[in-house]
């Protein structure tokens, strides 16, 4: 049995969720048993639910109490798995005081130190330490939809847009390129997520040149259709780029600086800045969309998951 352990939020964002939904779907497809602890969150669980996963809350700002090694004993758990970026040192020593198999995602916390497997396929700066008996690094490690195969295709031009900005865009940053676009007589799909708060300022902002959409059965499926994409700095440019769609990334926080330049590296998205002071030359900027479009497809692979299980698999 694994345990998922995840934190999802309208301030944390909905990322970690996704990843690892995809995380989940390869478990199934070995016939891995699992189940997911997370904290409370309307948007999250009604997620879980819809898809039919098994799942509880849990109290993930505890640093004190032993509910870890209660749920591990109490569904024979092998292998623990932390979603959450910043795991806390009590937390990972409750876990490991089960002598099971620590695994953490992107984790930048105290408790890394204790990770038998430190998955930091976000780490892109190459001077950062990061802790773990063993770290894996790189794009090579992300889980991805497995969904994208259906819908990888060549773009050639630049003509439609679409925002996607995250499951819960924290700061309304689905608002300030609403802003840039319509300044610059450029029209766009916007897809809220979830856990979206800023509505009633979006909605002070689109005009008939914009189309909003929510609550999308599949965000791959509707990414399809569009030549370029304006997104964070999280999971949702690499599930872009390896379907062929080139992004414009926006960092929603500062760890993600380093992931929209080292996107940028790859080639298959331009990297427009914090959304403190984000940089508008794309919106005038005859980006080469075919060949961004070429090597996001090249450079962004999609088995990652088979990758990660096998690791994983190999502690338990």
């Amino acid at each position: 049995m694994f345990g998922i352990c995840i934190e999802a939020s309208h301030q944390r964002g909905m990322g970690h969720l996704f990843r690892a939904l995809n995380l989940c779907e390869g478990l199934s497809e070995r016939g891995l048993p699992f189940h997911i602890f997370i904290n409370k969150n309307d948007a999250s669980e009604k997620i879980l639910e819809q898809r039919n996963l098994p799942f509880e809350t849990v109290p993930l700002d505890s640093t004190k109490q032993d509910w870890q090694q209660k749920l591990i004993h109490q569904y024979g758990i092998k292998a623990w798995v932390d979603d959450r970026l910043n795991t806390d040192i009590n937390h990972a020593m409750q876990v490991k005081a089960c002598d099971i198999a620590l695994v953490t995602f992107d984790d930048r916390g105290s408790g890394a130190r204790l990770a038998d497997l430190n998955i930091a396929a976000l780490a892109f700066d190459e001077a950062e330490l990061l802790e773990g008996n063993k770290v894996l690094r790189g794009p090579s490690y992300l889980p991805l939809n497995p969904e994208i195969a259906r819908y990888k295709r060549l773009r050639n031009e630049q003509n439609r847009i679409v925002v996607s900005m995250g499951g819960s865009d924290t700061y309304g940053i689905t608002v300030k390129v609403a802003h840039l676009l319509k300044a610059a007589g450029r029209g766009a799909t916007v897809i809220v997520g979830p856990a979206f708060q800023h509505e009633h300022e979006l909605n002070n902002v689109i005009d008939s040149s914009f189309e909003l959409k929510r609550a999308l059965p599949s965000l791959m499926e509707e990414f399809s259709h569009y030549d370029l994409a304006i997104t964070g700095g999280g999971i949702t440019p690499f599930e872009a780029n390896a379907a062929g769609l080139p992004c414009v990334v926006i960092a929603n926080e500062d760890f993600e600086i380093p992931v929209g330049k080292g996107l940028e590296k790859l080639g298959g998205a331009v990297f427009a800045g914090h959304h403190s002071q984000i940089d508008a030359h794309f919106l005038t900027q005859n980006l080469p969309i075919k060949k961004m479009s070429q090597l996001g497809m090249e450079q962004i692979d999609l088995n990652g998951t088979t990758r990660i299980l096998d690791e994983i698999e190999a502690l338990v």
